[in-house]
């Protein structure tokens, strides 16, 4: 029974993530690791991160699907994005296996709180539409690539918070445009961290299929709930940023409890 209910609060918390994912681009990996613990009951945060950060992934190409089919993913940009960050990924990895679980869990909010304001702070720029990755701009865009893979791996998550704004500083692309193109980064980097705790038997594979299943549904709400929001400027922007920020201070709150009374 107990095992039963597992397993359907994962497939509720994977509704939310594959929404979030579709709506925003990022906000499925912020809410992956706070509710495969805090909801789900994973105990041990290294096994969390190890199968949200795979549950993600495949809700992340669940997502990017929906998204290419709209004509809302730059290729170009998505795979030098995705290639720098990989290298990033494997190498912040295999480092976040050897911290602390509540301290990884609590850095990563404080991080979150950082992307929260810089993501609020720009919601009113509407970027520049038609966007590409050239020779002039691929330093910058895989600097930011290797730069968001590593912290990415480190934290176990798929990314999406920091590639869409890392996407929308390197290439100016709109962030409507940018949420499409990061899913292709985030089912990389997800993919990449995910298989690295795999081989240090940090992933529950049953739980993980409960997450997806429940995912793939909410991918194709949040999909086209963007679609209809991408016309209001700085709406998404707006909701990003206080999505991240309700959930960093939750954890923050429940890592510091923890680390405390350790």
């Amino acid at each position: 029974m107990i095992d039963q209910l597992h397993y359907l609060l994962a497939a509720f918390s994977g509704v939310l993530v594959g929404f979030t994912l579709g709506l925003v681009g990022g906000g499925g990996s912020v809410l992956a690791v706070p509710l495969m613990v805090y909801v789900v009951g994973v105990r041990d945060p290294h096994i969390a991160i190890g199968t949200s950060a795979f549950a993600v992934a495949v809700n992340a190409l669940a997502s990017l699907w929906n998204h290419a089919r709209s004509g809302n993913v730059n290729w170009r940009c998505g795979g030098t994005y995705a290639v720098a960050g990989v290298i990033g990924a494997l190498a912040g990895s295999t480092l976040g296996k050897a911290i602390d679980g509540q301290k990884l869990l609590f850095l990563f909010a404080m991080l979150m709180l950082v992307v929260a304001m810089l993501m609020y702070r720009g919601r009113g720029d509407a970027g520049v539409e038609g966007a590409v990755c050239n020779r002039d701009n691929f330093p910058k865009v895989a600097s930011f690539g290797f730069g968001t893979g590593t912290l990415s791996g480190f934290f176990g998550i798929g990314g999406g918070f920091l590639i869409v704004p890392g996407l929308v500083a390197s290439t100016s692309m709109p962030i409507y445009r940018a949420i499409g193109t990061s899913l292709v980064a985030v089912s990389a980097f997800g993919l990449t961290t995910a298989l690295n705790y795999a081989a240090s038997g940090m992933l529950d594979w049953p739980l993980a299929g409960s997450f997806i299943a429940g995912g793939v549904a909410g991918s194709l709400l949040g999909t086209s709930a963007s679609r209809r929001l991408s016309a209001r400027k700085g709406t998404l922007n707006a909701i990003f940023a206080t999505m991240v920020l309700i959930v960093a201070c939750y954890m923050l709150y429940q890592s510091w409890a923890a680390i405390s009374a350790a």
